[in-house]
Formats: structure tokens, C-alpha cells, sequence
């Protein structure tokens, strides 16, 4: 499960596109997120699959399938498992045609049970932003007649930094599998491994992510856990 992410950093809308040839004249004015969440607008770079052209533009977190027929779709899951994605309907076609990068500094997980959570932050050690593994649709409104681009995060079996907190943690791509994951199908399967623990680092913060309307730099802050947690 991966329900939030980081993208505060201002060079990373750069940082992560060296030799990948990318344009990035759609960015725009998005602003920095510190507690990303679905249903919002966050940077992916992507790959036209009929250009080959690759730009780094905001998508709507939570992935509507292009086959939706209605209007509000009920069901606009955030996540994708890399052990069935090949295989699952509602991600196959992405998957094989539509695969994204989505840069960010961070990403939340929480620990502990329901009702008393506590959330963490989890990056690298030396604070640069990394790169998750995603899957993008492109979809119309059958009322609006307006297209939508939405996208997926794809997960993987915690490594054992997460897996303290977590059985699951997003899929982190490392640089030399960026072109492995945006080319043929063929490679892409091997892109998705756990990602070592060693360059990372897990630290609690405040309950204060649990809202969305929370995004701002304090959050990324380190709290004292009471005894009581």
C-alpha cells in the first residue's frame, strides 16, 4: 500500500530526466506537495507509445481504466500489484502500453491499530528524491466529453526497513532501470524488485498527515514517540 507521497522538492521536477530526453514544458505551476494524495494532481513522466515522446506533466493519482463507461467511476484504485499487474484487467492494458515514472522525495506508511496509527515518513538517507514505478490511463468522460489522465503506483514486498511498519512499499526504480521500465514490455517485469533497505530511512511524524488539507514542510518532521505508541 502506498496512500501518499512526497513531491516537495523544487529541482525534482528536473532531477530524474537526465538522458531520458523528456519535456517538460507541460509542469505548469503545480505546486510542491508534502502530503500528495489520491485524487489530486501530482508529476509523472510518461512515454507517448505512439510519438515516443516523453514529458513530465501532473496526472490525477487514483487510475480510471480508458474501458470505463461511467461518469463517476466507484472504483479508481491508487495501487497495483507487481506480482499480478500482467494479469489483472484492470491494470493489463496499462501496464503493457502505458507505463510511467512518478519522482518523488518520500512516501507515508502507517503502523500500529486502527484508531491509534502512527504515521512515518520514508526516504533516503541523503534526503534525494527517487524514482516509483507506475502505470497511466488515459480516459474520457462519457458526460463531459473531457479526457483525464490518471495513474497508478505500482507496489512490491517490503524490504526489511518497511516491512517494520508494513508488509508492502512502493516499487522504487533504480536509475539504470528507468529506460528498462518506459521500454518494450518485455524488460519491464524485471524492473520491479524490492528495493535495498540500506539507502533508506524511516522516521516517525506528525498525526497531522492523516488530512489532507495538511501540506505544508513541518510535516516532514521528525516527532518523539511516547512511550504509550
Amino acid at each position: 500500500m502506498c496512500g501518499r507521497i512526497i513531491q516537495a522538492s523544487g529541482p525534482l521536477r528536473y532531477a530524474l530526466v537526465d538522458g531520458l530526453d523528456v519535456n517538460d514544458s507541460r509542469v505548469g505551476n503545480l505546486p510542491r506537495r508534502y502530503n500528495g494524495a489520491p485524487g489530486q494532481d501530482l508529476l509523472v513522466i510518461r512515454e507517448n507509445h505512439r510519438t515516443s515522446e516523453r514529458s513530465i506533466e501532473p496526472l490525477r493519482w487514483g487510475l480510471i481504466p480508458n474501458w470505463t463507461r461511467e461518469a463517476r467511476p466507484k472504483v479508481r484504485p491508487i495501487n497495483a500489484k507487481a506480482e499480478s499487474i500482467a494479469r489483472t484487467p484492470m491494470f493489463a492494458e496499462a501496464y503493457a502500453r502505458r507505463r510511467c515514472i512518478v519522482p518523488v522525495d518520500g512516501f507515508f506508511e502507517w503502523a500500529g491499530r486502527k484508531g491509534a496509527r502512527q504515521p512515518y515518513a520514508i526516504g533516503m538517507r541523503d534526503g534525494s528524491p527517487f524514482a516509483l514505478a507506475g502505470i497511466w490511463e488515459n480516459w474520457k468522460n462519457p458526460e463531459t466529453e473531457e479526457w483525464q489522465r490518471t495513474f497508478a503506483i505500482v507496489t512490491v514486498p517490503a524490504n526489511a526497513l518497511v516491512g517494520t511498519i508494513h508488509d508492502r512499499m512502493p516499487a522504487i526504480l533504480r536509475p539504470e532501470d528507468y529506460e528498462r521500465w518506459l521500454g518494450p514490455e518485455a524488460g519491464a517485469q524485471d524492473a520491479l524488485k524490492t528495493f535495498p533497505a540500506d539507502p533508506m530511512r524511516i522516521w516517525p511524524v506528525s498525526a497531522r498527515v492523516n488530512f489532507v488539507r495538511e501540506d505544508d514542510a513541518a510535516l516532514l518532521e521528525e516527532i518523539a514517540l511516547t512511550s504509550s505508541r
